[in-house]
Formats: structure tokens, sequence, C-alpha cells
């Protein structure tokens, strides 16, 4: 083997790596387990037990503090650790009324009315739709006239075409989706939730953010439902601020030393000698300069010793927070910088500054007209965040004009070709920014800034440069063409404010997602262990090395998750299990081929380099289709489905390094030290040997059993149809835990179809129970949860066998139609690409279009045989066959699987066939004679990768039961498509092309 230093070095740089981005989430567990250990239970004590050591060292080798080892945690998702998932609809409606200036026209509001009704089914966007309901209600109807405003005459001319309005509407929606999401996404981000995930969902006006750990729905509901508010402040200047941090500083200092001695006298002292200073005159910068370079020499210095630390802390405890914001002199001294920037921070500090600038005995030195606020985010990519000092005017401490007065923004490009905002005001709005831009110019030598603020987050603080008339002004800074396009989104957030509503939401308990982790993680370990025996009993000694490639690449697929920062959920761990048995495939195709080779009577040393030579195509084709099968559900799947395809992706790249190079490193020692390696056991040894089954001659029988479940499937769908779940049909899930276990699902339906109606879905879910209802699933009203709720606890109150309160809700979930349809449609359209991308791949790399057509037919062959499984037997097994999003995960991880086994049986065709070629008339034999070849790996694979599925399936528990069952029956089709389906289509294709 060349390059084995090379491999080995990587081999060990990778372990090193991994124990260090392991090592937090061992670290932060041990704190979490103190801080309930601490707790006794109580939440409140264990959120402030961590809220306390947020920036303590609790990495002892590398001193780093807890919310820097949180932050690098392996992240768990939603349906593990507990939280909360959102998807959130701009209100298009609303924004169109607002473009029309609340246009009173009945024919207008009979088309918005309608077209809100048709978006709950219609696949068309809400723009297409209104502009259509209008034509129809007024066919010689000119939508000019409704929205030639004065606030939109540059946009749109009195004698503008329908279609001209239509498109304006429609970039106006674009906009104020986009405007939307970076609102929402700032939102987020000051709310500090880690490992938080929000997503655009192009071509749609939805936006999914899911909370992971959020234990206040109704603080996160405010928060994302609040109307953004987008003001514009005078600023202070960095001078005239500094002195009054100085005092604050001592006010603070004097507060820690009087609080160690506790000596009250010395605070009241400090305070009346510090509070008198904030009053004198602050206009002798000597002093204050002095105080600044005695700052920054003291930070400046190597202050590793904790009492030069903490003694430094004490004396400036303000400054060891926010750096003041300074810049060297000629004289190499520190000067004060210019501008309404006074101080910088690391994101882990900023929590502490506030609490200083917020503490009683400060705020009553801050002036009234000052008001501190930080930058929305880092500046220059880095984790140090701006403190602004805003200038309140009026009578009511506010802004000098806001932000509805914004008629239009847009990115654009300065005469130096750099990245400006260009904002337009209307008259109103004109008029005052002269007359503030006039004052903020006035003084010559000393400009003021304009804070453009959002939320109370600063996004710009442009230097006003000259008096601004007619409401144009254009905004230039360092600025990125994204940054630049997000601030005129700002901007705009005044002039469109299209409210963005929650119209799907999904609650989960902290208790269920610990059942849903000691699931996962017994069904994990059971599924690794089946493996690991299997291998050993199977493959003697050489099962061995199998096993120990299998765990080390558990523990390099865990430790790059951890250090790219993905999210493992439920349907990732199933991923990690299923990554266990197709890392051992290349395992199989590797140890077949040295069985192959021994055979032959090649010495052990040569048949172990002939075995890796030989299974190196097969496994890196069936790898790389697997790879491209979760590449796709990465691309188009969200949330739960992305993790499965992060985890599928890693966990093969993983797998091919410890199997291609890690077990080969193994074995080449093993022989270096004249070890005795068996690649069998004496019952396994002949297993399949010269087999000779008549597949080729039966594909007229498979052909017929294929075809007649898919069409009994298609008659089963257009009769009975699915068991949709709620992410699909709409409505409202609950899991509920009785306190009597002996409650039957029967008993629940019946209560719950009588008092609710007909349709409802009740199941078992663990040791609780899930009901699905559709009562009152299209009534969209505040109060319209509370009810359905209400209605249902009422309704099983009715028994008393089933009798339950608010609290007995585990679980809580809502989806609305419209959510339902994108759905469909993106599970159909992914299904469909992953299809023809496979085939694609398999063209380009068998060169005969027959390969192609017989791996498109299989994938499809695949799909459509569990669709129709799970529509024929919904209502037969004793457990539910939901089509949910995890089903869509089932069915993509079912064609790369497929595609996987069909690429190796493939391989060895075309091997076969070029072997052969010269000596046969016949193809047909040849086929056969090679899907028999590698039988063996195709059983053992199969028994390998269902052996784990059967483990998730009764171990893993009910959250994921219905995606284990799917992927259990897709691999068995897939298995029985790559002999039976894929390889017949290549014979009765290209009976001329094989010859």
């Amino acid at each position: 083997m060349q390059g084995k230093g090379v491999v080995k070095f990587f081999a060990i740089l990778m372990a090193v790596v991994c124990i260090y981005q392991l090592s937090f989430t061992w670290v932060a567990h041990k704190v979490e387990n103190d801080a309930q250990v601490y707790a006794k239970g109580d939440t409140a004590k264990v959120t402030a037990y961590l809220d306390s050591i947020s920036t303590q060292p609790v990495y002892p080798l590398l001193k780093h503090n807890f919310q820097y080892v949180k932050q690098r945690e392996l992240a768990l998702g939603l349906d593990l650790k507990g939280g909360m998932s959102v998807t959130m609809q701009i209100s298009l409606n609303e924004l169109v009324k607002k473009l029309s200036n609340n246009n009173q026209d009945p024919a207008f509001n009979q088309a918005l009315a309608a077209a809100t009704v048709d978006g709950v089914t219609s696949q068309q966007d809400y723009i297409t739709l209104f502009v259509n309901e209008y034509e129809k209600i007024n066919p010689n109807g000119k939508l000019a006239a409704i929205f030639s405003t004065k606030d939109n005459q540059d946009h749109i001319k009195f004698n503008a075409s329908n279609s001209e309005v239509q498109s304006y509407l429609k970039d106006q929606a674009s906009v104020a989706v986009q405007q939307s999401y970076t609102i929402l996404n700032t939102r987020i981000d000051q709310f500090g939730v880690a490992n938080a995930n929000i997503q655009l969902q192009k071509g749609s006006d939805r936006i999914l953010i899911e909370l992971p750990g959020v234990k206040e729905p109704e603080r996160v509901r405010k928060l994302l439902s609040g109307t953004a508010k987008l003001e514009f402040y005078q600023t202070y200047d960095n001078s005239q601020v500094y002195p009054l941090l100085t005092n604050i500083n001592g006010l603070i200092a004097a507060k820690i030393k009087a609080s160690k001695k506790d000596t009250t006298k010395a605070v009241k002292a400090t305070d009346a000698k510090t509070t008198a200073a904030v009053k004198a005159d602050t206009s002798k910068k000597g002093a204050a300069l002095s105080l600044l370079n005695k700052v920054q020499k003291n930070a400046g210095k190597d202050t590793s010793a904790l009492g030069a630390k903490s003694q430094f802390a004490d004396q400036y405890p303000l400054f060891t927070v926010l750096k003041p914001q300074m810049y060297q002199g000629q004289n190499g001294q520190g000067e004060l910088a210019r501008g309404p920037i006074v101080g910088r921070a690391e994101a882990k500090d900023t929590t502490q500054v506030n609490k200083y600038l917020r503490s009683p005995e400060v705020r009553t030195v801050i002036p009234q007209s000052m008001k501190f606020l930080w930058s929305v985010k880092p500046q220059d990519k880095t984790k140090i965040f701006e403190l602004y000092a805003i200038k309140l005017v009026g009578a009511e401490n506010g802004p000098v004009l806001a932000g509805d007065v914004i008629n239009d923004a847009h990115n654009d490009v300065d005469q130096k070709g750099s990245p400006e905002v260009v904002m337009v005001m209307n008259s109103d709005g004109a008029q005052k920014w002269r007359t503030v831009t006039a004052e903020a110019a006035a003084d010559v030598n000393n400009k003021q800034s304009i804070a453009i603020v959002l939320d109370d987050n600063v996004y710009s603080a442009p230097v006003v440069q000259n008096e601004i008339a007619g409401g144009i002004s254009s905004i230039s800074g360092n600025f990125t063409v994204e940054e630049a396009k997000d601030l005129a989104n700002v901007l705009k957030a005044g002039r469109l404010p299209a409210p963005a509503h929650i119209v799907a939401e999904a609650v989960v308990g902290p208790s269920l997602g610990q059942e849903s982790i000691n699931a996962g993680l017994l069904s994990s370990l059971v599924g690794l262990l089946v493996v690991l025996v299997f291998m050993i009993a199977y493959y003697n000694r050489a099962g061995t090395v199998a096993v120990v490639a299998v765990v080390i690449n558990i523990f390099f697929l865990m430790g790059v998750l951890t250090s790219l920062g993905a999210v493992l959920t439920m349907p990732g761990v199933a991923g990690i299990v299923l990554t266990l048995g197709i890392s051992v495939d290349a395992n199989v195709l590797i140890y077949e081929r040295v069985r192959e080779e021994l055979a032959l009577g090649k010495s052990l040393r040569i048949a172990v380099a002939d075995g890796f030579k030989h299974a190196l195509s097969s496994i890196l084709d069936s790898n790389i289709s697997t790879f491209l099968t979760g590449l796709i559900l990465f691309t188009f799947g969200t949330g739960p489905i992305q993790g499965f395809a992060i985890t599928l992706m890693i966990g093969i790249a993983t797998s091919l390094f410890c199997s291609l190079l890690i077990s080969r490193l193994i074995f080449e020692y093993m022989l270096e030290k004249g070890w005795d390696i068996k690649f069998s056991n004496p019952w396994s040894s002949h297993t399949f040997k010269n087999a000779n089954y008549a597949f080729v001659k039966n594909r007229f029988k498979f052909y017929i059993f294929s075809s007649a479940f898919i069409i009994a499937g298609f008659i089963s769908m257009g009769i009975q149809g699915f068991n949709y779940g709620v992410d699909f049909v709409g409505g409202r899930t609950y899991v509920m835990r009785f306190a009597t276990k002996d409650v039957s699902t029967e008993t629940v339906r019946k209560i719950v179809d009588k008092n609710l109606g007909e349709g409802n879905e009740v199941k078992t879910f663990g040791t609780d129970i899930s009901i699905t209802t559709k009562y009152l699933r299209d009534k969209d009203s505040p109060t319209a949860d509370a009810e359905v709720q209400t209605a249902l606890i009422n309704a099983l109150n009715t028994n008393p066998a089933t009798h339950v309160t608010a609290k007995s809700i585990m679980n809580y979930q809502k989806v609305v139609p419209t959510i339902a349809n994108g759905l469909k449609r993106s599970a159909a359209l992914t299904v469909i690409f992953a299809i023809i991308i496979i085939s694609a791949y398999i063209l380009i790399r068998f060169r005969k279009w027959q390969f192609s057509l017989g791996a498109m037919f299989a994938t499809a062959h695949d799909a459509l045989m569990v669709l129709a499984f799970f529509s024929i037997f919904k209502d037969v097994l004793p457990f539910s066959l939901d089509i949910d999003q995890s089903f869509i995960a089932a069915i993509l991880t079912v064609i790369g699987y497929s595609i996987n086994d069909t690429v190796v049986v493939f391989d060895r065709i075309r091997e076969f066939l070029n072997l052969h070629h010269a000596k046969t008339d016949d193809p047909k034999t040849v086929i056969n004679d090679a899907i028999n070849n590698t039988l063996s790996r195709t059983i053992i694979t199969a028994l390998t990768v269902v052996l784990i599925l059967l483990v998730l399936f009764i171990f893993g528990g009910d959250t994921i039961r219905g995606f284990s069952f799917a992927l259990l029956i897709g691999v068995c089709f897939g298995t029985y498509s790559s002999i039976c389906v894929a390889t017949p289509i290549i014979i009765d294709f290209g009976k001329k092309d094989l010859r």
C-alpha cells in the first residue's frame, strides 16, 4: 500500500480534531448536570445557574467559558431537545392593501378575499391569483387606477396595463418576503437561541423557524409576530460620551470594592464623588485621555496571572468588557475616535455591558436624552459588536424621524463602483429630512451621524455630509452587495409593512424529547451490536477489522458533525444507524473479492491487495450515487430531512475513508506480523458459492408481480388513498398522556368522533396517544387554537377513563392546508429530480443508455412499490402507515440504497461482459452468471441493513416507526429490483448493443 505514512498522519490528525470537537459536548453536559444537581429540578434555578457561569471558565485545560463551550457542543435538533418550530407566512393580502392606500373599490376588495380563499389549495402565487380574480370580477377594470397613488407614481403610471401592475406587485411581494426574512433572522439572533435555524422557502411567502430548547412559546410568538419598528436617530460623538463612561466605570468599581469590603460608607462617599464628577465640566480631555491610555496599556499587557486579571477587572470593570473606541495617535498615545461608536465588545460580553449600563446607580447618571444601542451584527465577520450613543429628541425622547416616511429604497453603486443604498422619502419625510440633515451638517468640522435603527438595533450610522433636499439620499459605507441589499430591505420596513403570521407551529415538550433520545440511543447501540456480531460471525478474523473500521467511522462521523455545527435530529439518528449498514457494504465488497482471489490460489497478501483493487470501482460508484441522493435531500428538504441528509453524506465520506484506507492499514499491519487472517468461518465459507439461479429466465414473472402490485397500489390510492400526516392535510395533532395506562385508542377515537366530528386519527405514540383532528381546521382566528384544545379536553372528559387536563398535552402541532399542498408538490418534484440526476450519473459511468434506463426503472419501481404498500395496507397493519416529511426522507433513502445496490450488480455485469464478450454469443447467460456471482454480496449487505432497520423499527420508538418501516420494506424492494427489474431492462432493451 502506497502512502501509508500520509494515511496515518491524516487518521491521527482527524482523531485529534474529533476528540477536541467532541470534548465541548462532554464539558457542556457536565456543567448542565451540575446545574440540575444544584437546582434539584427547579427550571428557574437551572437557568439562573447557567446564566451566572456563562462567562466563567468551565474548560480547565483551555480556559474556555460556558458560553463558548455551549456554542460548540453537538447540536441536538428540535425533536431531540424539545423546543418550538414555527412557519411564518407573509401577509401579502395586507401588503396589496397598503400599496393601494387601502382603496375601497368593491371589485378590488372582492378579488383580495377570493385570492385568499384560492391560496389555500392553489399552487399559484398570491399576486397572480389576485389579478386573475380582479379581471374575472371586473373584466374592463384597470388596476393602475387603484395602485397609481402618490407614493407609487414613480413606478406605476396611470395608464399602465394590468400586466405591468402585476409585475410591480410581484416585485414588491418578493421584497416584502425578503425583508421579513432579514428582520426575523435578526430577531432570532437577538433572542439568543443556540443552534436556531431560519429558512426562507424559495418560491413561496413562507419562512421556517426552528428554535431548539425554547421553553417560552408565548414569548416567541410575540417576538416573531411583532411589527418591525424603523427609526432614525441623531447621535452623540464619542468625545462627548467617553467622560460619562469613565464616571460609570468609577461607579461600578466603587460598588465592587464596597461589596467586597462591606463598607456602606465608602460606597456613599464614592457615589457622591462620582455623581459630582458627572455633573462637572467634562470637557477637560487631558485627564480622560490619561485614563484612556492607562486602560489601553493595561489591557495590552499579558495578564495571564489570575491575580493581575482580577485586579485589572476590579479597577476597570466596564472597560474590561467594553473597549473604548480609539486609535493610535502620531505620538504613540491613544486618541479618541470621532463618530457615534463609543465602544466595542465581544459577543459574550455584551450581556455584562448591558447589566452594567442598566443597573440603578448607573441609570441615574445617564442623561435622559441618551440611549445606548448595539450594532445589529458583528463587524468585519468578527464577534465584536459596536455600541452606539443615540440622542433622543423632543418631549417624548424619541427619534427625529419614523420609518413610515420611506417610499422606496434600493441598492446601487456609486461613482467609484462601491455598493451604496439609495433612499427615497415621501413629501412629509423629505421636508423633515431636510431639516434634520441641515442641522447634522451645520458644523463643518464636526459633522454628525444619523443612526438607522430597526427594532433597537443599529444597522448603519452614516455621516451627513450636506443638507439633503428633495428626500432622495445616498447612504455609502464599507458595504458588500449583500449588506447593501439587507439595508435597503430594512429601510423599506416602514413603507411595506407586510405582517408575518404564524400558520404552523409545533411545540415539543422536553420529556418527550428525552424519550426520543433514549429510544434513538438504544436502537443505535443495539443496531451497532447486531452489525458487529454478524460481521465477526460471518467473516471470522477479517470481520473484526470491519468492526474496528465501523467504530472508527462512527467516532469520525460524530466529530465531523460537531465541527461543522450540524444539528442532529431523530432522522439524523436513523441516518447514523443506516450508515452502519452502508459502511459495512464496502467491507463486504472487499471481503467477497478477497475470497474470490483466494479461491484462485493466490497468496493471502496478493489476494488482499487484489481484493481492494477490484472492489474499488463498485465501492466508489455505489457510494457516490448514494451521496448524490443525500445531496438532493439536503438541497430540497427542510428541517429533519436536511439533518438526515447531512448525516448520510458525512457518513458516506467517513465510511469511504475507514473502509478503503483504515481497513487496509490494519490488514497491512496484520500481514507484517504474520497473523493468520481468515475471511470466513466453516459454516459461511460456501454460502452462495456456485449459485446458479435463473434470474434472467424468470424475468417476465418478476415483471408480472411488480406490475400487478403497482397497479393494485394505484387502484388503492384512487379508492382509499393514504393516511396523510398532519403535514399534508392540515389540522391539529395532540399527544395526550393519560393517567390510566390501559386507555385504548378505539375508546378515544369513538369519544373524539362523537364530539368533534368524523375523520379523526387516533394512534398509539409510545406510552401516550396521538390525536389528529380536523375540527376547525379552516378557522383562522386568534382564538381557534384555544377553542380546539378546549373542545378536545371537554370531549375526553365526558368519560372518566379518559380524563385529562391541559398539562396532559405532551406535544402539539398545527399545519394549515397551504403548507400541506406545498409539501406534496415539493416531495413529488424531489423524487423525480433524484431519479433523473442519478440516472444521468449512471449513463456517464457505464456509457450505455440501457444501464441508465434500468436504473431509472428500478428507482421509480421502488418508490411506487413503497407507495403502493402504504396505501394497500394503511388500515391493515397494527401500526399507522403515515405519509409525512419523514416518509419523504425514507423514499429518497430507498432510492439511494436501491441505486447503491443496482450499481454494484451493474459493475459486475459490465466486468463479465468485458471478460466473456468474445467467448459467448448469449449475453443473457453472461448477465445471469454475473448476478449469481455477486449474489453473496447483495444478500449479505441487504441482510445487514435489514437487521439494523428491524432494530430501529422495534426499539426506535413511535417517533420514527413509520420512517423505519418505510426504509425496511424499501430496502427489500430495492434489493429485489436491482436483480429482478433493473437487470432484465438491460437485457430486453439492449439485445443488439450487448453483443
